[in-house]
């Protein structure tokens, strides 16, 4: 029987009381409906990288630099980000579910067009517009959380979306590796295209609206402006805000260097490069879950947070000293430890970011999720052709940009957000007012 203050239709979630806390909004989410989040949430990963092995192939097929290549995920990247700034606030206006369906049809359309891009120019404008889409499945699913959740409950959910979302990047390298057996890397855009035809229909069918008329927000795009001044008025948030974003351009140096240091530099096949890849979101998603499961209500979230950022920072190091030849001539083999590090880290970084910048917004859940998303996205679009700029033979800049967004993100967090404070009260889920 659905809970007081709730109505469901054919399995819907319509309406929610106006506080729900705890266990309750646990109940009230459903498997399905998490099922259909995770779902949204991996889509990006997706999106990205199943498309990872075949970047040497497109280099070659398209006759363009790999540094122009390079500005294919870039331009997906700036999308998102530009994306989730429209999105974020048209769902704090007119609900959830029309502008994630509105955003994921033009997905599908711009993903099939993907697929038949003649030149590099093509390309990159088609990933700009499927950016700009698939922004909507990434702002939402974070404003549906809010929604339906507080507190640490929050930061769990979190953790259990990270576990779901996590899968994609485990088997999108795979999946990409094995297409590109049987096809070229125009195959990868037709599986995709599919991928965003099924999530289409699921989300139309199965997840229902989450935010109900009382508690939406009227007015144009002066009122939404005035919001998102707000929320960047908040030093707190925007210190999370920052420490999320810097924490995520080091994860997407990653996702956009790896395929040549792994394959170019080190040799491995594109086989070889998914399974490690692979490994290291397994690595990612087994941390999320220690801290969802074990961390989140025994250690604040703001101590969890800095374990997650001292050790970015230290795997970025030693990456640098290994890629600069510092300790001689090495192997794959610790380059590949020191990536599943500082990928592992993540798993606490991403979640906690997340849920203490918007324990401080449930007022304007949308907008706040769309500035986390697009700051993250933003930054991250910017360390992407770092990576490359000097040349596809060395790995040194890829472990640069790593280690100087570590320190950045580190120096946010303490300056910005300072959790020493214990007016921050994370632990409890409640935002400082005067913090």
């Amino acid at each position: 029987m659905p809970e007081s203050g709730q109505k469901t239709t054919q399995g819907h979630i319509t309406e929610r009381a106006p506080e729900p806390t705890g266990s309750a909004a646990a109940r009230r989410t459903g498997l399905l409906v998490t099922l259909v989040l995770g779902g949204l949430t991996a889509l990006p990963p997706l999106s990205m990288d199943m498309y990872l092995p075949a970047l040497p192939e497109v280099t070659g097929a398209l006759a363009a630099p790999a540094a122009t290549i390079q500005l294919t995920l870039t331009a997906c990247l700036a999308g998102m980000a530009l994306g989730q700034l429209v999105v974020g606030p048209m769902s704090d206006r007119w609900g959830r579910r029309r502008p994630l369906l509105v955003g994921m049809v033009v997905y599908v359309l711009a993903t099939a067009a993907c697929a038949f891009a003649p030149t590099a120019g093509t390309l990159i404008g088609f990933r700009l517009l499927q950016g700009l889409a698939g922004a909507a499945g990434i702002v939402i699913a974070r404003a549906v959380v809010r929604d339906l959740y507080d507190g640490v409950e929050m930061a769990r959910f979190f953790s259990t979306l990270m576990l779901i979302s996590g899968v994609a990047p485990i088997i999108a390298p795979l999946i990409g590796g094995q297409i590109l057996r049987i096809t070229d890397w125009r195959g990868v855009f037709h599986v995709l295209t599919v991928i965003g035809v099924l999530l289409t229909l699921v989300v139309w069918r199965f997840l229902g609206e989450t935010l109900p008329p009382e508690r939406r927000h009227e007015g144009g795009v002066g009122q939404a402006l005035r919001t998102m001044r707000g929320l960047l008025a908040d030093r707190v948030f925007a210190g999370y805000m920052l420490t999320g974003g810097l924490a995520f351009a080091a994860l997407f140096a990653y996702i956009s260097a790896s395929p040549f240091v792994v394959q170019e530099i080190y040799g491995a096949s594109p086989q070889t490069f998914s399974l490690l890849f692979g490994l290291n979101s397994i690595g990612l998603v087994a941390v999320g879950q220690i801290n969802g499961k074990l961390l989140v209500g025994r250690v604040s979230l703001d101590k969890a947070l800095g374990w997650g950022l001292g050790t970015i920072l230290v795997a970025a190091l030693a990456l640098l000293l290994m890629t600069s030849g510092a300790f001689g001539k090495v192997g794959l083999v610790p380059i590949a430890a020191g990536l599943f590090v500082l990928m592992s880290a993540m798993g606490l970084a991403m979640p906690n970011t997340n849920a203490l910048a918007l324990m401080r917004t449930p007022h304007a859940a949308g907008s706040a999720s769309a500035l986390l998303g697009t700051t993250s996205f933003l930054v991250g679009a910017v360390a992407s052709p770092l990576v490359g700029i000097a040349g596809e033979r060395t790995a040194v800049p890829m472990a640069v940009v790593q280690l100087t967004c570590a320190v950045l993100a580190l120096v946010c967090f303490l300056v910005l957000c300072r959790p020493w404070r214990p007016t921050r009260a994370a632990t409890a889920g409640t935002p400082a007012a005067g913090a």
